[in-house]
């Protein structure tokens, strides 16, 4: 009979995982804030314990989940151009190339070659 109630306690936590777990868990909802989408990224980590235990009188079952969730990255669309942020562990060194392709836009960059938030929206509801 332990086997029931482990299989039973087993199945309770993973039903309420699915209440706290979806693909917005991920990737969060979009921000627009005028030409730009900000999109954060999240990293995600479960774990799950359970036990039964079948004796003369009793049988008892337990379980729990624990979960972290933390801030990985902000994936930024702007102009037609997307640009991936770490915002985990950065050093100096990691935020000045960050910087560079920016610095090289700056100087080299087209004005005329824009892209609309309409734009992306298309681009990503046709895939």
């Amino acid at each position: 009979m332990a086997d029931n109630n482990f299989k039973g306690t087993v199945e309770a936590l993973f039903r309420g995982m699915d209440s706290v777990v979806s693909s917005k868990t991920v990737v969060g909802d979009a921000i627009h804030i005028g030409d730009t989408i900000i999109l954060p990224l999240v990293d995600v980590s479960f774990g799950i314990g359970a036990g039964a235990f079948s004796g003369d009188k009793k049988e008892k079952g337990a379980g729990g989940v624990g979960g972290k969730m933390s801030p990985c990255a902000v994936l930024v669309i702007q102009n037609g151009k997307t640009k991936l942020v770490n915002i985990k562990n950065q050093d100096t060194m990691t935020k000045i190339l960050d910087m560079i392709p920016d610095a090289i836009d700056k100087f080299t960059g087209d004005k005329d070659d824009k892209m609309t938030e309409k734009d992306v929206m298309d681009i990503l509801d046709e895939e």
